[in-house]
């Protein structure tokens, strides 16, 4: 009779299946067998059975989005004027009626309010205002003697023609006395704010042609753009505009194509094109660098989604929705696109729930948990 040894092995499925063999039996072979036979046939679990974490957003139809042509330039006022003096004179800076002190950088005027005079007794003398308009007076009443002389023949129409060259001539010198007294006073030409004024000594006498004042109209300014060619076909006069600027993170300004020249330059390949810019508040400052965005294709009450939720393959984009907690794939046609989001022309309905995070590892049919 034979001595058999033995000893006690033991084998394990991954699923904590056992079995205790005896190594050494004739059965050994069998039982391996059978049992490997039975750790295969253990359920594995579904790879689409794993549940994954997604975030999502319910689709509402209500949403605007704009396609912006962007460009850039100086925004530059559409009213402005460097004064010098017309005539010599003792300088006299005036008083600002709305402050009641005298005129300063910044100070806002109104159009034909006089900021500085130039006094000169002697040249203001040599203009004889008041013996023009006595003369004026004298020539008009001889006119009137005139005709009432005509009448009883004591006149003829050659000397009535006469008086009344007289009148004329005595209004343009009367006239022109006026326009050059009007050259001792520095006025602004129209509403503005006075962004120069060089210094002089009060009652000190200042020579013609020397700087007095700068005036600028910034309530209103304009843009000049150089656009490419391939933009003639959807940039248009009237088009609106948004203009932005890096210390009006919270605000944007409004502005229109007001001006577009139907020439291209054969060496940029560019036309001309200038904006104007509604700047009332005076948010801007003349002469500074802006952001131009040019309004070319607008929708509202639309499916708007981020860009970064698109997915593409050959060509084709797509998104994941939401049913019965599984992940849909939903190809799109889309619509306008700005630098974030875009316009879905087909492809969702108003309240599918669109996997906004957790979407990169998806498949079709792939099981998924909504995190709250």
């Amino acid at each position: 009779m034979y001595n058999i040894r033995y000893s006690i092995m033991k084998l394990r499925c991954k699923d904590g299946f056992q079995f205790d063999l005896k190594s050494g039996s004739m059965a050994l072979g069998a039982l391996i067998l059978f049992f490997l036979a039975a750790c295969n046939n253990q359920p594995e679990t579904n790879r689409n059975e794993i549940e994954t974490p997604v975030s999502v957003r319910e689709i509402h139809p209500t949403q605007s989005i704009i396609k912006y042509f962007n460009t850039s330039g100086n925004a530059l006022p559409t009213s402005s004027a460097e004064l010098n003096s017309e005539m010599s004179g003792l300088y006299k800076l005036q008083t600002n009626p709305r402050t009641g002190r005298l005129f300063k950088l910044g100070d806002a005027v109104k159009k034909d309010e006089v900021i500085i005079r130039l006094e000169d007794k002697e040249y203001e003398n040599n203009q004889q205002i008041e013996s023009r308009k006595l003369n004026l007076d004298i020539s008009e009443q001889e006119k009137v003697k005139q005709e009432q002389l005509l009448g009883m023949g004591g006149s003829t129409e050659s000397q009535i023609r006469s008086s009344e060259l007289n009148i004329i001539n005595a209004r343009y010198q009367l006239a022109n006395a006026n326009i050059n007294l009007e050259k001792m006073n520095v006025k602004a030409p129209f509403d503005g704010v006075i962004t120069n004024l060089p210094h002089y000594t009060p009652d000190v006498k200042v020579a013609s042609n020397q700087p007095m004042v700068g005036i600028m109209n910034y309530a209103n300014l304009f843009m000049e753009i150089n656009l490419p060619e391939s933009a003639i076909s959807y940039i248009q006069v009237n088009q609106p505009v948004n203009i932005t600027h890096y210390t009006l993170q919270y605000d944007t300004l409004r502005g229109v194509i007001s001006e577009l020249s139907p020439a291209i330059s054969s060496e940029t390949r560019t036309f001309k094109g200038k904006i104007q810019i509604n700047n009332s508040a005076l948010k801007l400052h003349a002469g500074m660098f802006v952001n131009a965005n040019v309004v070319i294709d607008r929708s509202d009450n639309v499916i708007v989604i981020p860009k970064s939720v698109l997915q593409t393959q050959r060509d084709r984009k797509f998104v994941y929705i939401v049913e019965r907690n599984v992940a849909v794939r939903r190809t799109l046609t889309i619509g306008i696109e700005d630098d974030d989001n875009v316009e879905i022309l087909e492809g969702l309905n108003e309240n599918d729930q669109l996997i906004v995070r957790g979407y990169e590892t998806l498949r079709e049919n792939s099981r998924v948990r909504i995190l709250r």
